[in-house]
């Protein structure tokens, strides 16, 4: 019996040794979440509302003009489509890149006005049939905008890589009305004479952003920011020749335009690598 005592009572000091240095272990553990450095692939969609107060053109004698701001040619909201490249640095640093497709739908104003001499006495365009070919004119526009953000924490503790937004863009865009015909063939607005009542337009964008950043610790598709984009277009004429009835127009367009546009979008974020949401230190 003795013998047995004494082996039960070494395999019981050696069992309270073993628990007691694995406590030890665990107490010198700390759990802390980190920030995140990673590529990101985004997707995002939204609404763009052209300003009607603080749009304006400008002539060259000096006079302006709210009439062929985009907000007179083009009814709004528009729709807003989009690709992001980011680059998420440990700091929430962010530089992005933007290209982002709008559009809206038949949505060209006083149209009848504008293109008088394609428009018939009925206000239609007639077609080579001799019936209606019933055209559908809308705007489209493309921007290009690289820039910087910021990521904002309120709650480090909780989630380091989520929170406020800021951006700051910079880029290039080009915009122009788009005609459709349906099943139809009108020669006085297809191909080059298209180019006479397109309004297409280029020219330089400033973009500021606020918004909400939001990237899950464990869910890898749940990556996602809201935000609100507020941007500026210088923009001028590409067209050697512009009919436009409405704005009086009957040769080169020398006007420079104005444009301040809202985008309220939704991006869903897709991050390519990054490291682990928790540092493991050993103290």
């Amino acid at each position: 019996m003795k013998i047995r005592e004494k082996i039960f009572q070494r395999v019981l000091i050696v069992g309270i040794l073993f628990f007691a240095g694995n406590l030890s272990v665990h107490a010198q553990i700390d759990l802390k979440q980190d920030t995140i450095e990673c590529h990101i692939v985004g997707f995002n969609f939204g609404v763009k509302v052209p300003s009607t107060h603080f749009s304006f053109e400008k002539a060259p004698d000096g006079s302006r003009s709210q009439r062929g701001t985009m907000a007179s040619l083009y009814e709004g909201p528009w729709m807003d489509y989009g690709i992001n490249a980011i680059y998420k640095y440990k700091s929430n640093w962010l530089v992005t890149l933007d290209a982002n497709l709008w559009m809206g739908n038949d949505n060209l104003r006083n149209r009848v006005e504008r293109m008088g001499s394609v428009f018939s006495r009925d206000s239609i365009v007639i077609s080579t049939g001799g019936y209606d070919a019933i055209v559908t004119c809308y705007n489209r526009g493309l921007g290009f905008m690289g820039g910087v953000g910021k990521i904002i924490t309120p709650l480090p503790e909780r989630n380091p890589n989520s929170g406020i937004l800021v951006r700051l863009q910079g880029g290039y865009m080009f915009q122009q009305s788009i005609f459709k015909l349906n099943n139809a063939q009108a020669p006085q607005i297809e191909e080059d004479y298209a180019l006479l009542y397109d309004h297409q337009r280029q020219g330089i964008v400033l973009g500021q952003g606020l918004g909400f950043w939001f990237m899950s610790n464990r869910a890898n598709l749940i990556n996602f920011y809201v935000e609100l984009n507020v941007q500026q277009c210088w923009s001028w004429s590409t067209r050697d020749y512009t009919i436009d009835n409405y704005l009086g127009l009957q040769g080169k367009d020398n006007n420079h335009y104005f444009d301040l546009m809202y985008t309220l979008k939704f991006c869903w974020m897709f991050p390519l690598k990054g490291k682990q949401a928790h540092d493991i230190y050993f103290y």
